[in-house]
């Protein structure tokens, strides 16, 4: 069946930068405003879900956070990054819900986020013939437990570094850390992902 086409508000927008997404919608566009959603729901609930590590919690918090994007739209200045400036939101969001709270130790077989992009997915070769693809998932399912495994704080600068794609600068504003602060995590959550992975079961 083939794909309904875009109309010229939707192929308008999907071509739009992410600057002029925000600018719409603060302008009182709902098509921009789902537009904005539709980019970085992924990458929000990824982040909050890594740190709460509790699907009903992130998806909430998610939400929390869409919701503070919309009402601080007109504080955001475009020579920033949108998507730094979204996962600021989220990661002071995600901050305020562990302080009120306890986090909840989560068991790993209980982890069944298929939607959420993960280390894994984007270590996986789509075209792998299916005895590599078992391995892809061998060795990524390996990188996703010892990932949560890390310290939060260790996992979040993971995540925005490798899974998001933020410079250390970006990281460095979204988590209100010092610049070298965020490169030393960095290091040594890459370290201690190294040490948990080649360590006996």
């Amino acid at each position: 069946m083939a794909e309904r086409p875009l109309s010229p508000e939707q192929a308008s927008l999907a071509a739009a930068s992410d600057g002029e997404i925000a600018f719409r919608a603060l302008d009182g566009s709902e098509a921009a405003a789902r537009e904005l959603v539709r980019r970085y729901e992924r990458p929000v609930f990824n982040l909050i879900d890594r740190l709460v590590q509790q699907r009903p919690v992130a998806e909430e918090l998610a939400q929390d956070t869409f919701l503070k994007v919309f009402r601080s739209l007109h504080t955001f200045d475009a020579r920033l990054r949108l998507s730094a400036w979204i996962l600021r939101i989220a990661h002071n969001t995600t901050l305020d819900h562990l302080r009120r709270r306890r986090p909840v130790v989560v068991s790993l077989d209980e982890r069944t986020d298929d939607d959420a992009l993960t280390i894994a997915d984007r270590l996986a070769d789509p075209g792998a013939l299916p005895d590599r693809l078992v391995e892809q998932h061998r060795i990524g399912a390996a990188i996703d437990a010892a990932l949560d495994r890390l310290r939060p704080e260790y996992r979040e600068v993971i995540v925005l570094r490798y899974q998001e794609g933020l410079d250390y600068e970006e990281i460095a504003e979204v988590t209100g850390r010092p610049l070298g602060t965020v490169k030393t995590f960095v290091h040594r959550a890459r370290r201690a992902l190294a040490q948990s992975l080649t360590s006996p079961p």
